[in-house]
């Protein structure tokens, strides 16, 4: 079996590490990635893809990069299943970052 994703895209906004109850540093960046083709009318859609760093990944990004930001990811999709308030069967699909590159200039700092 094979999981692994690579995408490049652009920071929808700043990231913003937290700490968990276990001392682990995290934050989720939301990535644009441009389709390779366009629709219908001629535009070329975007999607909006959620992404999961854990510790030195999210703090590097979180000093180095800021909304706007090109980067590459490279990881893996985990899907996670919850309840909501009405008791419905709900899904979250995510990117697990495994290493992440960052294709723009400068620290934000």
């Amino acid at each position: 079996m094979l999981n692994q994703v690579v995408l490049v895209g652009r920071l929808t906004s700043d990231p913003e590490v937290k700490i968990t109850e276990n001392g682990k540093k995290v934050t989720t960046i939301n990535i644009a990635v441009q389709r390779g083709y366009k629709n219908s009318n001629g535009i070329y859609e975007t999607d909006f893809i959620k992404c999961v760093l854990w510790n030195n990944l999210a703090l590097n990004t979180s000093e180095y990069c800021k909304c706007g930001s090109v980067v590459g990811i490279k990881g893996r999709i985990q899907t996670s299943e919850y309840k909501d308030a009405e008791d419905k069967k709900k899904y979250n699909t995510e990117v697990i970052a495994e290493k992440i590159t960052f294709l723009s200039n400068g620290k934000n700092k």
